[in-house]
């Protein structure tokens, strides 16, 4: 049996790269530009391996019953990652897969081919665009993993994003992001008291040493009309192998402190990574 190579091509937004996993039959790292993006193991879509897709794996685990069927909106492609977790733990979901670099998307799709039966839907637009034009009250779950580069693109940061994102959830839907920063927070701050301005729910997932300042790292934030079961998903997270906090009520209201709404105008994208933060060997 041949084993497998690894696959590269020029992308829309960069050089993209498929690495096997030496350890993993099946599983795959995709790079683009040298930091790591995604990684997918096709016969074992439920496995999560990076941090923080773990987390948001147990914010999809619990915003309904297991089992339960959602349409779920994916702003960033990656590997589709997530969207395989979400098609093998709910079968049934329909779900809207949203990405700007239709390269990416075909070396994707063609080399790692999607779960049998999976009612996923490939959107090649910008993530905003695409929510200014989809329906209103049409998605459970939102899912924000969008990066240009190693950074957030701006336009996808601001009071006017957030409200397109809430436009398009049903009243009893949840928003998820992923974001990255580092103390003093400066760009989380700013980002919770955005979705505060659309949202009354909100909880803040990241690991202790980023919290209190020792690195560079990944937070998850989730926003909600109605109450997300805070205490499912602490325990979640306290006992993955990558444990994390989950802040919520006053201790968040106290992260946040005076951080402002961002409004178009002021919009800047999330920080740049330090050197070494993301990249791979």
């Amino acid at each position: 049996m041949n084993e497998p190579v690894p696959v590269g091509r020029s992308v829309d937004h960069g050089f993209a790269k498929l690495m096997p996993d030496v350890d993993r039959a099946r599983a795959w790292l995709l790079t683009v530009d040298g930091a790591p993006q995604s990684y997918v193991d096709l016969d074992e879509p439920a496995h999560l391996e990076f941090e923080y897709t773990r987390r948001l794996g147990h914010v999809l685990d619990v915003v309904a019953e297991p089992g339960r069927v959602l349409d779920v909106v994916h702003l960033g492609g990656g590997a589709l990652t997530l969207p395989r977790y979400v098609a093998v733990t709910r079968p049934g979901s329909r779900q809207d897969v949203v990405e700007a670099d239709r390269g990416l998307l075909e070396l994707v799709s063609g080399h790692l081919p999607l779960p049998q039966g999976a009612n996923i839907a490939l959107h090649t637009a910008d993530a905003r665009a695409w929510l200014e034009n989809a329906p209103a009250a049409s998605a459970d779950v939102l899912l924000a993993d969008v990066f240009s580069g190693s950074r957030v693109p701006a336009h996808l940061t601001s009071v006017d994003y957030v409200r397109a994102a809430a436009r398009v959830l049903r009243g009893s839907g949840v928003y998820l992001a992923n974001l990255p920063d580092s103390a003093p927070f400066v760009f989380l701050r700013s980002q919770l008291a955005t979705l505060a301005t659309a949202f009354e729910e909100l909880v803040l997932i990241a690991e202790p040493g980023v919290l209190r300042g020792r690195r560079f790292g990944n937070a998850v934030l989730v926003a909600g009309h109605q109450a997300i079961d805070v205490a499912a998903l602490a325990r979640l997270t306290a006992a993955d192998v990558f444990p994390a906090r989950v802040e919520h009520g006053a201790g968040l209201r106290e992260f946040i402190g005076d951080a402002r709404a961002v409004r178009d105008a002021d919009a800047v994208p999330s920080p740049e990574p330090p050197d070494g933060a993301f990249g791979i060997g």
